[in-house]
């Protein structure tokens, strides 16, 4: 993974973040956005998988039902936005819309992918801190403002 911090007039930062072949995506960006101490942040992206999987949240269940791609795939579409978690590190929330060779998609959260050959996203800094806490009576975490 690589990155480029360009800092705004506002105060504001945005982070070019270029992941590599083999690299997890969603633990990359988690552990990228951590290192940076971000609190509150918007993430797109877009890139390929070689392999990826998405989920639909069963609120019966109160768990992601996954979504598994198992092919190489294109990243269409991946956004999302950071907090902070109720462990203090960055807290990811991402939906993705994948394509695949016949022009029929996959879509829902973002659970995890291996990149293949590239993910490029960009992240930017929002002016506020945003806290993501768990809600024992959903059981998913969401941001409490």
């Amino acid at each position: 993974m690589n990155f480029k911090k360009i800092e705004l007039q506002n105060g504001q930062n945005t982070y070019i973040v270029v992941l590599d072949t083999n690299e997890e995506a969603f633990a990359t960006l988690s552990a990228f956005a951590t290192e940076q101490e971000l609190t509150a942040a918007s993430i797109t992206a877009i890139g390929a998988f070689e392999r990826a999987t998405v989920g639909w949240f069963d609120f019966a269940d109160r768990n992601y039902r996954e979504i598994p791609v198992p092919k190489q795939c294109e990243v269409l579409s991946l956004v999302g936005d950071i907090a902070t978690g109720d462990d203090g590190k960055a807290s990811l929330h991402l939906h993705a819309v994948l394509g695949l060779e016949d022009g029929s998609t996959r879509g829902g959260h973002f659970l995890n992918g291996i990149v293949h050959p590239t993910l490029e996203a960009t992240i930017v800094e929002t002016p506020a801190h945003l806290h993501r806490r768990r809600q024992k009576d959903l059981g998913i975490a969401l941001i409490e403002l």
